[in-house]
């Protein structure tokens, strides 16, 4: 089932998030229906705040952009990946430079510098202990979901002169002033 994304101004997107502890059929279906939402809304992540859920869970599938980023020399990861009560565990490198855009602010997109390689422990949806080490792309989409569940937007990481630029439109998104080609909450 698709569900509905919060958007910028939503309480949940900023609410500490809980670990889960334990395996269940509702949170089972729980990922399937993320999976499902970011599908239908043409993302590569997302985060349970972003759909109402202050639970430390999100899911990354960068399938989409499979050949582009092969075409750069870059491996990523088959299907989509399930990332429960993750901890990052070391984020290293040189910063690197990205326009990004979110679900959860839609028609915004600004550069944010990341650092270029990740690595982060977490739960698979089989409830299997993984570590995952992480380069370019693949780094950059697993940190934006991360900030998620520690309550940060990427308007948080831009340059305050970007977020002065911004603050009109983001505070029109804050009063329910927003429109997008995928189901919004309320």
């Amino acid at each position: 089932m698709v569900l509905p994304i919060y958007t910028y101004g939503a309480e949940v997107l900023r609410a500490p998030t809980e670990a889960i502890d334990g395996n269940s059929e509702s949170l089972q279906q729980l990922i399937d229906d993320m999976l499902e939402t970011m599908e239908g809304a043409a993302g590569i992540g997302l985060a349970a705040p972003q759909v109402g859920h202050s639970l430390r869970l999100f899911v990354v599938d960068l399938s989409p952009l499979k050949e582009d980023l092969a075409e750069e020399g870059e491996t990523v990861p088959d299907g989509p990946l399930v990332f429960i009560n993750p901890e990052m565990v070391d984020e290293f490198g040189d910063d690197v430079g990205y326009e990004e855009g979110c679900l959860s602010i839609p028609d915004i997109r600004e550069e944010v510098d990341r650092p270029g390689d990740i690595v982060i422990r977490y739960l698979d949806r089989d409830f299997e202990e993984r570590e995952l080490s992480a380069s370019g792309m693949t780094a950059r989409v697993i940190q934006h979901e991360y900030d998620h569940v520690e309550g940060i937007l990427f308007v948080d990481r831009i340059s305050s002169f970007r977020k002065q630029l911004l603050k009109r439109r983001l505070r029109e998104m804050a009063q329910g002033n927003v429109e997008a080609d995928y189901p919004l909450a309320d």
